[in-house]
């Protein structure tokens, strides 16, 4: 550790990092397009520029080791000024299309103009170059090319992280812009990061454009359950005037420990099936059905989805000694082989499978002795015979004596253990 001076406050950080690392890790404001802490610097845009005690001119923190007893200045009238004209040539050719960008209220572009903007512009709409407007790339991802801020964060992506390569920057100077490879179309399996990863409004989701504004929207932090990964995520949802509450979208939650800042593009989706086809109410004697099929039941299996909680999973398991019945939890519904991957991607398609090993509850197939399957969810229920079911199901389409609805896992609270815990 080495003691640094921002702005006359010390602050003890690691030796060797970049300065806009150590910034960021002390909250201190700092702004910037290209840098990003799982791509790292680029250099590129300049907004991140500081005064640095003996050095003749303003100094990116982007590409500034810290040195002990270093003294940083991210404010004052002269920085701020240096900022102000930099945000003014990324602004030079951005079209003023702010209302109808998916991008508004959670753009930096609109940050930091307010932040160090606010002044009338050199440049006319008329003179300003024009780019290709809503270009599909492929996957899901849209690009105006006339909002980019040539960052790069997109084509290092591709670049450093999926090693797919199917984006770049083409033409110079003023018309340099993002595209695709000659011939070729965005389509890997984590696509749709670079959604995320675009600081302004040039890379849109196909799949959210024009569905919501973000205001409007609440989050609330979860894990995915695509697979046995447990990818980290927000659901963003809202209930619009005389609607039911929905989901918009998913979004990667940071987990330096499982995800990072990523999700792959099928867990991105999955929110979807959460939407629609849901079985949202019961007849009004089902419960007083159910209860008599259980208890004129001499040999009851129950079944759990592996993607249940594990306080759930816990409940049932008293749940199914208190009526004598055996738990079970068919795992090959579950198991994608095509899905997996080096990276996120699991083969196992069930959030909760390290619980179902943890309380040994078996794996295989009931056998056709049971007169009576419960089943909790459990995505192979229609596949099995038996004189009578019950089913606990979030969704219509189940075919059972009795069908109660239940809640989605995005409904709940409780816990997961994921396959690589």
């Amino acid at each position: 550790m080495i003691e640094i001076f921002v702005n006359d406050q010390s602050l003890h950080v690691n030796e060797g990092v970049l300065l806009i690392e150590a910034l960021i890790q002390n909250r201190i404001d700092i702004p910037y397009f290209c840098y990003h802490e799982a791509l790292g610097m680029d250099g590129n845009c300049r907004m991140c520029m500081v005064g640095i005690e003996g050095q003749k001119r303003p100094q990116i923190a982007c590409d500034t080791i810290v040195k002990a007893g270093m003294r940083v200045h991210t404010t004052g009238e002269r920085i701020e000024d240096v900022r102000r004209r930099i945000l003014e040539l990324e602004l030079v050719n951005h079209p003023v299309d702010c209302p109808i960008c998916d991008q508004a209220g959670e753009c930096k572009l609109q940050d930091f103009y307010m932040d160090y903007g606010l002044y009338d512009s050199a440049v006319s709409k008329g003179e300003k170059v024009h780019g290709a407007k809503h270009v599909d790339l492929g996957a899901n991802v849209m690009l105006d090319q006339e909002r980019c801020v040539l960052c790069a964060r997109c084509t290092r992506f591709t670049c450093n992280i999926t090693k797919t390569h199917e984006l770049g920057i083409i033409g110079r100077g003023d018309h340099a812009r993002i595209s695709t490879m000659p011939g070729r179309k965005l389509s890997n399996p984590y696509a749709m990061n670079v959604v995320d990863l675009c600081p302004v409004g040039a890379l849109t989701s196909k799949d959210f454009r024009f569905a919501q504004r973000v205001w409007f929207l609440s989050s609330t932090p979860s894990v995915c359950h695509s697979c046995a990964k447990g990818c980290n995520i927000f659901i963003d949802h809202n209930a619009p005037k005389y609607q039911k509450e929905r989901i918009y979208r998913f979004r990667p939650r940071r987990n330096d420990a499982v995800n990072g800042h990523f999700i792959c593009d099928a867990g991105r989706l999955s929110y979807k099936s959460l939407n629609d086809h849901r079985l949202t109410c019961n007849n009004p004697d089902a419960m007083d059905r159910a209860k008599a099929l259980i208890q004129a039941a001499h040999n009851i299996a129950l079944l759990v989805d592996a993607n249940l909680y594990c306080e759930q999973l816990d409940a049932l398991v008293a749940f199914a000694q208190r009526i004598g019945a055996q738990l079970y939890c068919p795992n090959q519904c579950y198991y994608d082989e095509g899905f997996g991957d080096e990276w996120l991607r699991r083969p196992w398609r069930a959030a909760n499978l390290a619980h179902i090993n943890t309380l040994g509850i078996t794996q295989s197939t009931p056998s056709e002795a049971h007169d009576l399957i419960i089943s909790f969810n459990h995505p192979d229920l229609s596949s099995l015979t038996c004189k009578h079911k019950i089913a606990f199901s979030t969704h219509e389409g189940v075919e059972a004596d009795v069908v109660l609805a239940l809640r989605s896992w995005a409904e709940e609270a409780g816990t997961l253990i994921n396959i690589t815990a």
